[in-house]
């Protein structure tokens, strides 16, 4: 571990767990001027959160560690991906565990432990959104796989650092033809991986249509609110990593305060600006029936396939 990694390492974590509730009280404030609503403010989420963890721990009747460890588990995988992932330094704290396949086991360790969660209530509810959250997921991981990797193709290696870096400086190759389908097979894995519309509605209440809420149901207090800041800082770290693996600029390569300084502003800038985007798309999108999600799901693997085929024969 380098003194960068060492930086990134302590950086990265803590601008992810205090930012993100900002981030999707920004995106909820660009649906709601969309929308003709004035909305409840960018700083609503934090006030959300401060509310439930004051409230009382309550679990139901018949529930097991499983539904009392899930959330500590979500956001714990959470924290170490944001450690290791490159959002403001090139360099890992853990460079190891900054390769493609542990960082994507990472995550979909935390969306089994939500759905073992889910199907620990026994209920009807908890069992549905468990089982659509498995489908999705079972779609969702080859393809953010398969994306990444079709990136690794020309660097050689499956470290996300070596891959930011070589970017970095080799600008070109952001819009060849391997990273542009990459590129595009990634936004749609982000919005299924956090359910976003049109793959999943996060404001819905309705049972034929939940997936992610039909989890977190019999969740109350602190266990939700950690459920609900997990679900920040997931959309947080997937739109982290889409921006510094398409656009790294500004990411810092030396351990100076000015070019971590320069590293957090861009990470801020870039996160935000996919943010607002992908809430002002979700204005005009409606949401798909649930048998028509695997038919987008699969066009995105595709997508993916397509971007590794041209990354080894459009070199």
């Amino acid at each position: 571990m380098n003194t960068l990694g060492l930086v990134g390492g302590i950086v990265q974590p803590v601008l992810v767990v205090a930012g993100s509730p900002l981030l999707v009280g920004l995106m909820r404030q660009v649906r709601a001027k969309l929308e003709g609503r004035s909305g409840a403010g960018a700083w609503q989420p934090y006030r959300d959160l401060r509310k439930l963890f004051r409230k009382e721990p309550v679990e139901p009747r018949g529930t097991t560690e499983v539904f009392r460890i899930a959330p500590l588990v979500l956001v714990a995988t959470t924290v170490v991906v944001s450690v290791v992932v490159p959002f403001v330094t090139t360099a890992s704290a853990v460079d190891p565990v900054a390769d493609l396949f542990a960082v994507v086991a990472l995550l979909a360790l935390g969306a089994v432990a939500l759905a073992l969660a889910g199907l620990d209530t026994g209920t009807a509810f908890g069992g549905m959104g468990a089982s659509r959250e498995m489908t999705i997921l079972a779609l969702v991981e080859p393809t953010l796989l398969v994306a990444i990797f079709a990136l690794s193709a020309r660097v050689g290696s499956t470290n996300l650092g070596a891959i930011v870096s070589a970017t970095l400086h080799d600008p070109i190759r952001v819009i060849s033809p391997g990273s542009l389908l990459a590129a595009v097979a990634l936004v749609v894995v982000i919005v299924a991986e956090t359910g976003r519309l049109p793959v999943d509605n996060p404001a819905t209440h309705l049972e034929l249509t939940m997936v992610h809420e039909a989890m977190v149901l019999e969740y109350a207090g602190p266990d939700l609110a950690l459920v609900e800041l997990e679900s920040a800082m997931r959309l947080s770290v997937l739109l982290g990593l889409l921006a510094n693996l398409f656009l790294p600029w500004g990411i810092a390569t030396t351990a100076t305060a000015g070019a971590v300084a320069v590293g957090v502003a861009a990470l801020v800038v870039k996160v935000g600006l996919l943010g607002a985007v992908l809430a002002a798309t979700e204005v005009f999108v409606a949401k798909l029936r649930l048998f028509r999600v695997p038919e987008l799901l699969a066009g995105s693997f595709l997508l993916s396939l397509l971007a590794v085929a041209a990354s080894f024969f459009l070199a």
